[in-house]
């Protein structure tokens, strides 16, 4: 069963390695618990329900209680406290998109708002119900989640916008194909929320990230259905399906999702380097696809970063012994570890495999073969597990990304961590700061930094240490080259941010087309655009 008030599935526990609470102790002081609130207790604070009665319409307060949060701190933090705030009005489960369009016109009907809904894993608040006189409608699609036609000449698939990453996946490799879209979120995220929040995943370097992906459907408004044709290739004028993509909810909610797919590879590995430093690293790296080796993933962890995984790893006399293995290497402190996947036939894979070897050796680049490749893969969607882990342990841990072009990726990173290293220093507090680089392009690469810090002494204080980091880095993202987001989409959290990036007239074209398909604002408020 998933959890109510936390990430994934129940059954799933990562414990925190026996030296990990003495090495964050050592980082950031002693941990520090705050108590949880208990299911009861919240679903004894559900309010009664302003909708009235409709046959897609739940209003059970369990119900409701599942839909009010997504997974950024802020949800972590109300949940965990058992202070949700709003909750919706009702939840909905559509099977169809008959059953979305009389949803829409019950919205109508009755002025209320609509927030859809599809894994709840959200880290930027986007489906989070806003305070308002009006009812809230949230809209989950979870139950339309089935494979509804492969063109296997066109290698197309459609599918339901509720499939999450097992569903589509098992799906189409009992076919024989494979969509090859994993983000880290990839066991419940689902694929009508990686289009409408422009996702990425781990291995989008050989895939494409889901705007290569995503070749068409169907978008239900407030004005009609708007049906978005499969083309190779287009010239005729804006391309709809970027109108879609990335609209968060803001201009209606996906009926039906057509992807391009791939045959399953024949082969596929993971490999670990490590670099001797970060100055190497990040120029092995950047030669290393602007050469463009065909390889299907490219991670790359600074030093602090590396220095935390192989603290966190457990299993100290193998670390020991990697360790003394590098040092003897050229790579003792400072080093860099740099995860890399070759995916296709064993022809191409070798090929690929011997071009990166031969590029990064010249940066000093050390291979330690697949075992720890391995140990990614098996456990590369586990790390959102951890925030249970640490938080039992008394520390609280965050994410944040960006991207930038290369000729800004080392400044942009070292202030993004520097704003947050020294954002809590006023209270004497420290900060845990490291990064990696998870997706790389010929002109830049993705930032991808995660902090750890010691919850206050109540969750109202605790939420606001977090805004003042959070506030710190995304101001240093917005103001030196950096989008907003990268891979998690605006949501109502970055949304102040927004303005920044898309400028005065690009702000009035994204209002523009959301009065368009929704003139009431009924769609997601908040969310995308500050209303």
């Amino acid at each position: 069963m998933r959890r109510w008030n936390g990430w994934g599935e129940e059954t799933t526990v990562v414990e925190l390695p026996g030296n990990g609470r003495d090495f964050l102790a050592e980082l950031v002081g002693p941990g520090l618990t705050l108590p949880d609130a208990t299911l009861e207790q919240v679903l004894a604070k559900v309010p009664a329900s302003r909708l009235p009665e409709h046959p897609l319409v739940v209003r059970e307060a369990r119900d409701r209680l599942l839909h009010a949060r997504g997974q950024s701190l802020p949800d972590w933090l109300a949940m965990r406290e058992g202070e949700f705030g709003v909750f919706p009005d009702g939840v909905a489960y559509p099977q169809t998109a008959e059953q979305i369009r009389e949803l829409l016109k019950f919205a109508e009907l009755w002025d209320c708002l609509v927030i859809p809904y599809g894994g709840g894993t959200s880290v930027a608040g986007h489906i989070n119900p806003p305070t308002s006189d009006k009812a809230v409608l949230t809209v989950s699609l979870e139950h339309m989640n089935r494979l509804q036609e492969l063109d296997e000449q066109s290698l197309i698939a459609t599918f339901g916008p509720g499939a999450n990453g097992p569903q589509v996946e098992s799906q189409l490799r009992a076919r024989g194909y494979t969509l090859g879209h994993f983000p880290q979120s990839w066991e419940l995220s689902t694929l009508g929320g990686w289009v409408a929040s422009r996702s990425s995943g781990q291995q989008s370097l050989r895939y494409g990230r889901i705007e290569q992906l995503f070749a068409g459907g169907t978008l239900e408004t407030f004005a009609g259905s708007l049906d978005i044709p499969t083309f190779p290739a287009s010239s005729a004028g804006p391309d709809l399906r970027e109108v879609v993509m990335g609209s968060e909810g803001r201009f209606g909610i996906l009926s039906s999702v057509k992807v391009r797919v791939t045959r399953i590879a024949e082969d596929e590995r993971f490999y670990a380097v490590f670099l001797p430093s970060w100055e190497q690293a990040l120029e092995g790296i950047r030669t290393l696809v602007q050469a463009r080796v065909p390889l299907s993933m490219l991670r790359l962890s600074n030093a602090v970063e590396t220095t935390t995984q192989l603290a966190l790893a457990g299993h100290p006399g193998q670390i020991a012994w990697l360790e003394r293995y590098l040092k003897l290497r050229g790579a003792a402190e400072g080093k860099c570890m740099l995860t890399f996947g070759v995916t296709g036939d064993r022809a191409q894979n070798a090929t690929s495999l011997r071009a990166a070897r031969r590029i990064l050796k010249a940066f000093g680049g050390v291979f330690t073969g697949t075992l720890l490749g391995r140990k990614w893969a098996q456990n590369r969607f586990r790390f959102p597990y951890l925030r249970e882990a640490l938080w039992e342990n008394g520390y609280v841990v965050d994410t944040l990304e960006t991207a930038t072009d290369w000729s800004n990726v080392d400044n942009l990173l070292n202030r993004i961590e520097a704003s947050l290293r020294d954002g809590l220093a006023a209270e004497g507090e420290r900060v845990h700061v490291f990064t990696h680089l998870s997706h790389v392009y010929g002109e830049g690469s993705s930032i991808y930094t995660t902090y750890v810090f010691r919850p206050a002494a109540s969750y109202a204080e605790t939420h606001e240490r977090w805004r003042k980091l959070k506030h710190a880095a995304s101001q240093t993202i917005a103001n030196n080259r950096g989008t907003i987001s990268h891979q998690h989409g605006v949501g109502k959290d970055h949304a102040p941010y927004l303005p920044v990036e898309k400028g005065p007239l690009g702000m009035a074209a994204i209002k523009a087309l959301a009065g368009h398909f929704d003139p009431s604002g009924r769609l997601n408020p908040g969310t995308l655009l500050q209303d």
